[in-house]
């Protein structure tokens, strides 16, 4: 992944880009964002959207963890690059897999919308005014942790489906609340389903999350045009510095959909904070962690917070957590 932006749009563009991505409405939204950025910055250029349909949104009554973490929403979007029916794919950065298949590469992240979660529910204002035994939905164990440790007396069921399938379940009555990202409903025109937002000091975001990243091959272009640079414009210097600390820490951790696993940077006046947390899915045994340090050295900072998180014993957590994702998925 690239740092730095690049405010020159004298890059030569192809005379045709096609962007691949999930038919969801924000996944749409996203793409044509990129797109309308794209032809702003090249008019000669074409831009067009591949919509498709993933496994991750074909398969909702079971929870990531269990069929296979977010690899699932961009394996088909990688395959219509590999066979060259589109040219980049725009991804929401938390759903993308710490480690890409050989031959792809994350060459841009944009500039982060509101990284917060959203506590978003008809009957009440906050996770506080919950009674006993009101069912919260979240699809992230790190949510799922993060709130039982401070509320035990609620019930925490999975949530699965798109924004709008999400809301929908809320409507109906099927949860009291559910937690969202703040990024997809404020890009999507809804701020005003959200709540209360919950701070990072409450509810600490995964990695990447509000930030949108685009993936293309690595290999050289048969045209002869630099992908490389004609996205370079898009790169967001903080954005991008504090994502790769944070995806650091969750790569040395081995991140996915099974361990609940917090990583939050944030950028001001040269410098990088970073926060990780990771617990139990129960949220009775966790360990937090922070550093801060020169924004030019990000995945030094991962590996920085990594060792003190090392240090509470985090690997016994992590352990712990897998074992039982693997007797979930053996149940």
């Amino acid at each position: 992944m690239q740092q730095g932006t690049s405010q020159s749009t004298s890059a030569s563009a192809p005379s045709k880009l096609i962007i691949a991505s999930r038919e969801s409405r924000l996944a749409m939204w996203q793409a044509e964002h990129v797109r309308d950025r794209l032809v702003a910055l090249y008019p000669q250029c074409r831009v067009e959207i591949l919509g498709m349909t993933t496994r991750g949104d074909q398969i909702l009554d079971r929870t990531l963890s269990a069929v296979g973490g977010k690899g699932l929403f961009v394996k088909e979007l990688e395959v219509a690059m590999a066979e060259g029916r589109a040219d980049l794919a725009v991804h929401s950065l938390k759903d993308v897999p710490m480690e890409l298949p050989e031959g792809f590469e994350l060459t841009a992240v944009l500039e982060r919308e509101d990284p917060r979660d959203a506590f978003v529910s008809n009957d009440y204002a906050s996770l506080d005014a919950l009674p006993a035994g009101a069912i919260v939905g979240t699809s992230s164990l790190r949510r799922q942790s993060l709130i039982a440790a401070r509320y035990p007396h609620l019930v925490i069921l999975p949530l699965r489906g798109n924004l709008d399938t999400r809301l929908s379940k809320l409507d109906r009555g099927e949860y009291a609340a559910i937690i969202l990202a703040a990024a997809g409903l404020k890009r999507l025109g809804l701020p005003q389903r959200i709540r209360a937002l919950l701070e990072p000091e409450m509810s600490l975001p995964a990695a990447g999350q509000g930030a949108m990243a685009i993936e293309i091959l690595s290999s050289a272009r048969s045209d002869g045009v630099d992908l490389r640079a004609v996205l370079a414009p898009l790169n967001h210097d903080d954005t991008a510095s504090a994502v790769l600390a944070e995806r650091k820490v969750s790569r040395i951790f081995g991140g996915s959909c099974q361990i609940p696993l917090a990583a939050f940077a944030t950028v001001q006046s040269g410098q990088l904070r970073l926060r990780a947390m990771v617990a139990t899915p129960d949220g009775k045994r966790s360990a937090h962690a922070e550093v801060s340090g020169p924004v030019e050295q990000p995945e030094y900072l991962g590996e920085q917070v990594s060792e003190l998180l090392a240090q509470q014993d985090a690997n016994a957590i992590l352990a712990a957590c897998r074992l039982d994702a693997a007797a979930n998925q053996d149940a």
